[in-house]
């Protein structure tokens, strides 16, 4: 079926590249192209460019520049800090949510083949990690917490303060993944003492392929990659000054206009809800209700197949997920839902729908028009139900 109609509800899997991002990136790729590691003028202007960027974050969660490290993405942070903490220190132990990222779950798996103890951390039916599940498990020493801080299939936001205090009085060091959380959540790693924070650039209108890592002066991660020396000798590799310009670019104005932003977001999402929940039967939020992020909608429709919402729904010209688009090729329930206790049969009919910073009320309208008439169709086609 061709349709003009085209509605980008995806977010939590990618954003576009904002105008002012791009425009703040170009000069990189023409005229200001020198390596940042060459000590003639064109080598200078992109180690200022460098500089600015890692400032550009740092003051995004109140970190100093010398603690931020740029990476590929949340993905290899998520990889180079969960594994170094471990390597580096003599507790071989490690907590984790078991709703985290693939990023961090497969890591683990493969963790545990090698040797090391993973253990992970309850969550309640919304999607809230237990704190009195993690102070149990801190019964015995751990060198590292991970949980993030909002989750990128059903929204729900944790209280990470929270979780860190327990973490560092307990001796083991608290590392977030924030990639779906800058702009949305107010972050302070020194209030909130996070000792490690992940985060990537095309979540929040800047690039793909780069991302960022905080680590806090005095914690060991080791050196994730040999070579030239370069994010002080911890991550050696000619620096992506482009992408670092314009990650630092995407989260300065994320930053800046995240109030007005969250708050415009935070309509459209309960709007949308309160039009699902009172127009289609058998339609369950997934996530917490008010503990989410301001663009998260996570249904799952009784007797419906996610995959065929999903493709009938990208035939109207409607573009949502079914769960983490990192797995998304994959016909197997979500970790994120089974941890939470949804049944097997609505975990298999959930959707995500993420909203962007130019989603309108008739971009919603719509996408509600096409699911009431979509999840009436399939139900009366399937034995799904």
């Amino acid at each position: 079926m061709n349709n003009e109609k085209r509605i980008y509800l995806d977010s939590a899997a990618t954003t576009y590249v904002s105008g002012d991002v791009i425009q703040a990136m170009m000069p990189y790729f023409t005229t200001e192209y020198g390596n940042p590691a060459s000590l003639h003028s064109y080598g200078r202007e992109a180690e200022k460019a460098l500089a600015k960027a890692r400032a550009q974050v740092a003051a995004a969660i109140n970190a100093d520049p010398s603690e931020i490290y740029f990476t590929s993405g949340a993905t290899e942070s998520n990889n180079w800090l969960v594994r170094g903490v471990l390597s580096t220190n003599q507790v071989k132990r490690a907590l984790v949510s078991k709703i985290e990222h693939p990023s961090i779950i497969n890591l683990c798996k493969r963790l545990a083949e090698e040797g090391y103890k993973i253990e992970y951390i309850d969550v309640d039916s919304s999607g809230v990690v237990s704190a009195s599940d993690l102070i149990s498990k801190l019964s015995k020493p751990a060198a590292l917490v991970s949980v993030m801080t909002a989750n990128n299939e059903v929204g729900t936001i944790q209280f990470i303060k929270t979780l860190a205090n327990i973490a560092n009085e307990r001796g083991a060091l608290f590392h977030t993944d924030a990639t779906q959380a800058i702009g949305s959540v107010a972050i302070d790693v020194k209030e909130m003492k996070i000792d490690a924070l992940s985060l990537s650039g095309h979540k929040i209108y800047g690039p793909k392929g780069i991302g960022a890592l905080y680590i806090r002066k005095g914690v060991d991660v080791g050196v994730f990659l040999y070579g030239g020396e370069q994010e002080r000798g911890k991550r050696s590799g000619t620096v992506n000054i482009p992408g670092v310009v314009g990650l630092g670019a995407a989260i300065e104005i994320t930053m800046r206009d995240a109030a007005a932003n969250n708050i415009r977001m935070k309509q459209l999402r309960d709007f949308m809800i309160k039009e699902i929940e009172s127009k289609i039967d058998g339609a369950t939020l997934n996530g917490h209700r008010v503990q989410r992020l301001p663009n998260n909608i996570n249904f799952s429709f009784r007797g419906v197949e996610g995959e065929s919402l999903l493709m009938t729904l990208d035939m109207a010209g409607i573009s949502v997920s079914t769960g983490s688009a990192c797995s998304s090729g994959s016909l197997e329930r979500s970790h994120v839902l089974l941890a939470m206790g949804v049944p097997d049969e609505l975990a298999q009919s959930s959707v995500r729908i993420t909203l962007t910073r130019s989603t309108t009320k008739e971009d919603i309208e719509y996408c509600v028009s096409q699911l009431i008439k979509t999840v009436k169709r399939l139900r009366s086609m399937s034995a799904f139900r």
